[in-house]
Formats: C-alpha cells, structure tokens, sequence
C-alpha cells in the first residue's frame, strides 16, 4: 500500500484481505467461463461467509451500520485488492456496484422505513439491488432529460418509461429509479429517485442487453426495463421529491471513485500476467521476451501510469473524505477519464505481450477487455468529464461559457 494513505486500520486490515483473495477468490478463475453461474453463486455464498467470519464484511459501511467505519481513502486500498479477482472480489465483500452506491445513498438519504425494509437486508448480503436512470431514447450523459414518469396518485407514484443498462437488475430484488414527478419545475428540479421492488405489478425485465456478444447473468447483467403503470408507495421515494438530480450527483461521484479503484486492480492484475508472460515466453533460442526493447517499455509505461493512478485515486478520495463529493467533482472528472483510459492500455498491452494467446480465452485477458471497454463510457463518457473539467477550470481564469450560453 501507498505510506502516505496506509492508515493502522489498513496495515490491519490489508494483508488479511490479500491473502483471502490470492487463496480463495484467484484460483476459482480458471473454470470462470465454464462455470454454470448458478454454481458460481453458491461458490461465492460460501466465500462470503468466510469474509464475514474475518471481520472483513461490508468494509464501507458506517459502524453502527456493521461496517468497519472506513473512510474512503482507506477503503479505496482494499478495494484495489479486491479486484486482483477481478470477477469475484468485490461480490465476495458485498461491494460490488451498483450495490455499493445504492447502499451509500440509502443509509445517506433514505427514511428510517426504507432502510429497514429495503438497506438492511442489502448490508446483510440476502438480496441485490440496481440502478434504473440511463433511458435509450435520451443521452445516458445528462440526466436531466428523462422520459419515465412518477405521477403521485394519492398514497401512490405510478411509474411508467423505458430504461436500459440497468446494470444487475437479474435477480435484483428492487431498482433505485429515476423519473420525473415535477415537469413543471427546472431541468435540475424534475425528477426524484423511488425505489420500486422488481415483483412489482407492471416491471418488467426485457432481456439482459449482450455486451460485445456476451450476455451477463445476476450481478453481471445490464437489463432493459419497462416501467407500465408501476404502483408504489409514495414513501418509497429517496429524500425529497424533485431532489433526483442532486441525488445522482451524490450517489455517481463516490461511484466514480469505487470505479476507480476496480479499474487500478484490474491493472496490476494485467500488468502482471504481461511481466509473467515476458520472463516465460522465449522468441528464438536463448531471447526472451521481455528482452525486447518494445516489451520493456510497455512494462515501465504500464508502472508508471498504474502508479500515477492510483495516487491520483487516494488524492481524490482524501479530499472527498475532507470536503465532500461537491467540492471534489473537478478532480472527481479527472481520475474518471484518466484512470480509464490508464487501464484500457495497460490492457491492451498485456494482450499484445500474449500475440495470437491474448485474444483467446486461454487467459482471462480478453475477456476482462470485453467486459472493461465501458469503462470510457459509462458513469458519464470521457468527453463529458473532460468538458466538465476544462469549464471549470476555464472559468478560473473568468471564462465562464455555461453563463455565456444562458444570457444568449
């Protein structure tokens, strides 16, 4: 771990972690894509008790919420660990998105009823959540454009819309939903997040979307949704009515970061099946692989920018830690966009170290590259955040374009 972040809690923590995740979590890949999932679960049910057993369970979570109280910068550390497996790790520790983010915005803004019948038995790991906002017929990029509705009708919302990349509504037992209960108010004011139980009358699970020609199950699922005449009750609504913007904004920063740090274990994982196969792999008698110029400066490229990374990622989850989401959301764009496209090279080098061996499944790079590749594009594509942070930063110096724009 990084000195300058390695808490006591995390030299306590940490090398307990690692060593359950080397011995129990990595060896289950090699029968990862052979695996019914079915029995990938009840595999996993097993691990999870284990990690209960080690005091290593819901390591996000406040304390009085039976979580190690953890601040984000630390959890950040572990979380990193987490993904040197990269399928099971955080499913094993209960802090798998969209789970993780759900969990944060309900105990944060949810009533004291909602949390009892909804949060609680997601701490307890008994049941799985998702998150309903991206629509197919709007830009996923701005969620002030929104056609799913909440119509109040007495003690009820009735929702109807339309939503894909529900990501792990197969077998979720409720969505967190975006939709708009006032289309009066401004485009930040509109819409309000409600929690609709998935055996409500009306939701209905389209299919679960393929991603690069892989159809996901359970947690690994992104699911298009139709809403038709959903009836819930109106204290199923998270915080206040048309407060659904300021919400997202709550739960998808933090989410960034959970992201973040997937995406830096993830990498270490690549980086050291690429050094693996450089030591291994001879070219012609007596040359090894990694004695190639190109192949040596992949390794010290990949290093550097894994580690530039990651203390980009701390930084940003310090400062969250001290200041809030809000006042981290420039560096909050960066590490996004950064950290993303850092990854998907390290990646992309690995497979190019493997040749013809990296596009198979002989390893499990090709298809961590099929599953990742959404990394640019979801939580807000790489554009959106480099936009986002170029007009704050341009405003800095008086060049304030969202207000040149508005007196137009």
């Amino acid at each position: 771990m990084e000195a300058l972040f390695a808490t006591e809690r995390i030299k306590e923590l940490a090398p307990i972690l690692k060593q359950f995740v080397l011995e129990e979590l990595v060896p289950l890949e090699k029968d990862h894509l052979t695996r019914p999932f079915k029995q990938t679960e009840i595999i996993l049910q097993e691990k999870r008790e284990k990690v209960k057993a080690l005091g290593l369970w819901g390591l996000h979570l406040p304390k009085e919420e039976g979580g190690q109280g953890l601040t984000l910068c630390e959890f950040g550390q572990l979380s990193e660990l987490m993904s040197l497996a990269p399928y099971y790790g955080q499913y094993s520790f209960n802090c798998q998105p969209p789970d993780i983010g759900n969990t944060e915005l309900i105990s944060k803004f949810g009533s004291e009823s909602i949390k009892q019948q909804f949060l609680q038995p997601l701490l307890e790991g008994k049941i799985r959540s998702c998150f309903s906002m991206t629509e197919p017929e709007f830009p996923g990029s701005n969620p002030t454009r929104l056609g799913t509705t909440a119509v109040r009708d007495g003690d009820h919302y009735v929702i109807n819309g339309h939503k894909w990349f529900t990501s792990s509504a197969d077998g979720a037992a409720f969505a967190v939903v975006m939709a708009v209960t006032n289309p009066e108010a401004l485009p930040h004011e509109r819409a309000s997040m409600i929690i609709v139980p998935t055996d409500t009358p009306g939701f209905e699970l389209v299919r679960n979307i393929p991603i690069f020609g892989e159809t996901g199950e359970g947690w690994a699922s992104h699911a298009e949704i139709r809403y038709t005449n959903c009836r819930v009750p109106v204290s199923n609504l998270i915080g206040q009515e048309g407060a659904g913007f300021r919400l997202a904004q709550e739960r998808l920063g933090p989410g960034r970061i959970h992201h973040c740090m997937r995406w830096i274990g993830i990498a270490e994982k690549a980086f050291d099946l690429l050094c693996k196969r450089a030591v291994s792999r001879e070219m012609e008698e007596g040359v090894m692989l990694g004695e190639k110029q190109f192949i040596q400066g992949f390794i010290a490229e990949s290093r550097v920018e894994i580690d530039a990374a990651r203390l980009l990622v701390l930084r940003t989850a310090h400062n969250i830690d001290l200041y809030g989401a809000k006042a981290t959301r420039d560096q909050i764009a960066g590490i996004k966009f950064y950290v993303a496209n850092m990854f998907l090279k390290v990646l992309d080098r690995a497979i190019q170290v493997h040749g013809g061996m990296g596009l198979t499944d002989e390893t499990m790079l090709a298809n961590l590259y099929q599953h990742e590749r959404g990394a640019r594009i979801w939580d807000g594509a790489d554009e959106v955040h480099k936009q986002s942070l170029a007009l704050s930063i341009l405003k800095q110096y008086g060049l304030d374009i969202k207000k040149k724009k508005a007196n137009k």
